[in-house]
């Protein structure tokens, strides 16, 4: 049976990590981009300092420049990125860009994986039309021209959108709306004739993108994988990206409990500290059960798609249904624990939240995946 123990080079990463996130990449940083309005909405200081560390290709094969280093390292990186909030470019680009490059693109595609571990390429995933995630609903329109195609439609949702300099779209080049068949993955270049990309700030001070493509020409060396099965590639790059938003997640939450902790030890009332109140014992205790399941979740879900276990899917829904839940949890508690400072932006507590709310929506709240679970086991 596998241990749910991270190994001696997994847990250097996560420490690595850890020091830079702390150090470079504080909450302050968050409430600095926030405050001054900053365009890109990330700190291209700190990115650089990534890049440098190994993280943008901690996926990225040993031939293209980067470390191979596995789901379950990047995942350490991912959690560490959800204590401190750090708004940066890597998950879109080095963990979905990358892996959607590894998993379908020529060999002339995945010579761009060099590029995003040089942090020299920032890439964003345009796939939901929707308020609700629903990757087999594309209306998107990919007609065949020449020997490459003309694209048309719109995507929301799209994470680091506005700063991607290479898109992953999905269009139909066959079949209706609602089919699973049919659907075509593009890159197309953000700054191509016909490409409109507004931003959208979201309440977490993180970005998002509503991409509109009218009349956009590619050529046919675009085409991701294979036309008309994109859904081939998207499923287990969904999954890839789901298990690393669980991983974020459960920092968001770890931390979010961590400093919820802390003021219950300073904070008084009646003369006595709350920590001391039975009940709110009570809560804390059953807070922490719930983070420790779920720490076991989002690893066993990381080993998994490492080990290429068949069961990986089912097992990322679980992870995600989990953090999805546990967050809501660890946030709503941490707001109601802090009392009415937790209603202020004098406490970090509330960036906790705020965070944690998008990232549950993204590619699949917690309905969704408890939904795909039993769909997966056949009920």
């Amino acid at each position: 049976m596998q241990k749910l123990v991270l190994n001696e080079e997994q847990q250097m990463l996560r420490d690595a990590a850890n020091g830079l996130f702390q150090e470079q990449g504080p909450v302050s940083l968050l409430r600095k981009l926030r405050d001054s309005g900053s365009e890109p909405g990330y700190d291209p200081d700190f990115w650089k300092q990534a890049v440098e560390l190994g993280l943008a290709g901690t996926l990225v094969p040993e031939a293209q420049g980067g470390s191979a280093f596995g789901h379950v390292g990047m995942g350490q990186v991912m959690e560490e990125n959800g204590r401190t909030l750090t708004p940066s470019p890597l998950f879109a680009t080095a963990i979905v860009g990358a892996t959607a490059l590894m998993l379908a693109g020529s060999e002339q595609q995945q010579s761009l994986l060099a590029d995003i571990g040089s942090g020299q390429r920032l890439m964003a995933l345009a796939i939901d039309e929707q308020g609700r995630h629903q990757p087999q609903r594309v209306a998107a329109t990919a007609e065949a021209h020449g020997d490459g195609f003309i694209l048309n439609g719109s995507k929301t949702f799209v994470v680091d959108g506005h700063i991607a300099d290479t898109l992953i779209v999905s269009a139909r080049t066959a079949g209706n709306t609602d089919q699973r068949d049919g659907i075509s993955l593009f890159l197309v270049d953000a700054g191509a004739e016909g490409v409109t990309v507004n931003r959208t700030t979201m309440v977490d001070t993180h970005n998002a993108a509503r991409v509109t493509l009218e009349n956009v020409p590619v050529a046919g060396s675009a085409l991701l994988g294979e036309a008309g099965k994109g859904m081939d590639v998207l499923e287990p790059l969904l999954d890839i990206a789901n298990a690393h938003i669980a991983a974020e997640l459960l920092g968001v939450a770890s931390e979010a409990f961590k400093r919820t902790l802390s003021y219950m030890q300073e904070r008084k009332q009646f003369g006595a500290l709350i920590g001391s109140f039975q009940a709110l014992q009570h809560r804390a205790a059953a807070l922490w059960s719930e983070l420790e399941l779920l720490k076991s979740c989002v690893l066993k879900a990381l080993m998994a798609l490492d080990a290429q276990d068949p069961r990986a899917s089912e097992l990322v829904s679980v992870a995600k249904a989990k953090a999805c839940k546990v967050a809501e949890l660890a946030t709503n508690e941490g707001i109601q624990l802090h009392g009415g400072m937790g209603m202020t932006d004098e406490y970090d507590i509330g960036l906790f939240l705020k965070r944690a709310r998008p990232l549950q929506l993204l590619f699949g709240d917690q309905r969704y995946h408890a939904d795909r679970f039993a769909r997966l086991r056949g009920f």
